[in-house]
C-alpha cells in the first residue's frame, strides 16, 4: 500500500464505498457562465466510482456551480448544487476556530495545559491546547489507531457490518474520551504527530467548559449566525438530514454477501465534533473565505493556525491548527484546506490564503463494486489545480 493510501485510511476517506451508475447524465453547469474544464473534472469523479458530486468554485471569473452523477440510486436527477451533506473532518476546522476565538479573548492560552479544565478524564498534564489542535497530544484515536507498521488498534466501530448495526447508536463525547485515555498514548505529549479524532472531541468539551454553553449553541452564536450560515449545523445525535440532499450509500459484507444500504440518515455522535457537521457548498465557501480573510480570528492566531508540523505531511499538505497548508508549486501558490468524510459522504473545502478564491464540493457513494479510492488522489489533484492553477 502506498504512503498516500495509508494517509487516506488514517484520515478516514476509506469509509466511502462508492459506485458508478450506468448511463448517468452528463453534468451541467449552473445558469450563466460555462466552465467545461470543471464539468469534465466533476464527471471524472463519477467515472472513478462515486455516485454523485456537487462542486462550487469562486474565483476571478465569478461563481460557478455544477453537479455530476445521480441524486439517488435508480433515478436520473443530478445531485442538487445546494444540497446538504455530511462534511466529516472539515468539522475540525470549525472546532479549531471556536477554540482559537476563546484564546483570542484570553479565556485560555494556546500553550496552557487542558487537564486542569477537564480533570474528570485524567488527561496527561502536559497536553496543551496547541497539541490538541495540531494532533501532537499523543492521545489514542478513539476510532482506531493506525500504526506505522500497518497494524491497527481498534476503537469504536465505524466501518463494516458492526457499524451498520450501530449506525443509530448514541455515543456521548465523554464516553469517547474515556475510551481513548484508557489506551496507552501513541507517544509522549509533543513527541510526534498522529491524526486523532479524540483531540477534537476533547476540544469540544473544552469549548463547553470555557463558555458554559453546549457546543452547538456556541458554534451558532460565534460562527453560524454572524455569517448567516443557515444550512450548517452540528447535529449531535440527530440522525436526520435537512432537505434538499443527495442520498449516500454504504456497501459492506455480511455473511459472505455484499450489501448496499442508504446511509443518508445516521447518528454521527461516534465522531462528535471531529466530524459530525452538516453543511452545503455555499455555506462552506462563505465560512472558509471569511476565516482566511481574517474576519473570524486576529492575524496573530491566523499565523498560528497556518504554522504547520513537519511530521504531518499528507495528500493535503502539512497540518497546522485545524487545517492543512499546501504548496501547489510555481504558478499556483499556496492554499489551505480541510477535507473530510463520513460513511457515504465526503467534503472538500479549499481556499487561497486571502479567501478570494475557493473550492467547495461534496461526493456521495453509490453501490457498485468499483472502488474509487485508488483514483481519488489524481482526481482531487486535477480538480484543485484546475481551480487554483488554471490548468
Amino acid at each position: 500500500m502506498t504512503k498516500t493510501l495509508k494517509t487516506f485510511r488514517r484520515i478516514g476517506l476509506t469509509a466511502l464505498a462508492a459506485a458508478l451508475l450506468t448511463g448517468v447524465a452528463v453534468p451541467t453547469a449552473s445558469a450563466g457562465q460555462d466552465r467545461p474544464e470543471l464539468r469534465q473534472v466533476a464527471q471524472e469523479f463519477v467515472d472513478a466510482g462515486f455516485g454523485g458530486m456537487q462542486v462550487r468554485v469562486r474565483d476571478e471569473r465569478g461563481e460557478w456551480t455544477g453537479s455530476a452523477g445521480v441524486r439517488e440510486l435508480g433515478g436520473t436527477a443530478k445531485p442538487p448544487t445546494n444540497g446538504h451533506f455530511r462534511v466529516g473532518s472539515a468539522s475540525k476546522n470549525f472546532t479549531a476556530t471556536l477554540v482559537l476565538q476563546l484564546v483570542a479573548e484570553g479565556r485560555i492560552g494556546l500553550d496552557t495545559p487542558v487537564a486542569g479544565f477537564l480533570p474528570e478524564f485524567g488527561l496527561d498534564s502536559r497536553i496543551t491546547v496547541r497539541m490538541l489542535l495540531q494532533h501532537t497530544s499523543g492521545l489514542f484515536n478513539h476510532t482506531g489507531q493506525y500504526h506505522p507498521d500497518g497494524t491497527v488498534t481498534p476503537g469504536i466501530p465505524w466501518a463494516g457490518k458492526e457499524w451498520v448495526d450501530l449506525r443509530f447508536h448514541t455515543y456521548r463525547p465523554e464516553e469517547l474520551v474515556r475510551l481513548a485515555v484508557s489506551k496507552p498514548p501513541v507517544f509522549e505529549p509533543g513527541g510526534g504527530w498522529s491524526y486523532s479524532n479524540t483531540n477534537y472531541v476533547v476540544a469540544r468539551l473544552l469549548v463547553e467548559k470555557l463558555s458554559g454553553r453546549p457546543f452547538a449553541d456556541e458554534l451558532a452564536r460565534r460562527i453560524l449566525r454572524p455569517l448567516k450560515l443557515r444550512d450548517t449545523l452540528s447535529p449531535g445525535a440527530w440522525a436526520g438530514m435537512p432537505k434538499p440532499y443527495a442520498h449516500a450509500y454504504y456497501r459492506y459484507e455480511d455473511a459472505g454477501q455484499w450489501k448496499t444500504i442508504d446511509v443518508t440518515h445516521q447518528n454521527p455522535s461516534w465522531i462528535s465534533s471531529a466530524g459530525d457537521m452538516i453543511s452545503t457548498t455555499k455555506d462552506l465557501q462563505t465560512y472558509f473565505s471569511a476565516l482566511q480573510s481574517g474576519k473570524l480570528l486576529p492575524a496573530r492566531l491566523m499565523a498560528e493556525m497556518r504554522e504547520t508540523h513537519p511530521g504531518s505531511e499528507s495528500l493535503y499538505g502539512f497540518y497546522g491548527l485545524g487545517q492543512f497548508t499546501q504548496d501547489l508549486g510555481p504558478g499556483c501558490g499556496t492554499i489551505v484546506n480541510h477535507n473530510g468524510s463520513n460513511n457515504g459522504y465526503a467534503a472538500m473545502m479549499y481556499s487561497s490564503l486571502d479567501g478570494s478564491k475557493t473550492l467547495t464540493a461534496s461526493v456521495t457513494a453509490g453501490d457498485s463494486e468499483k472502488d474509487p479510492l485508488p483514483a481519488f488522489p489524481a482526481a482531487l489533484d486535477k480538480l484543485v489545480r484546475t481551480v487554483f492553477c488554471g490548468k
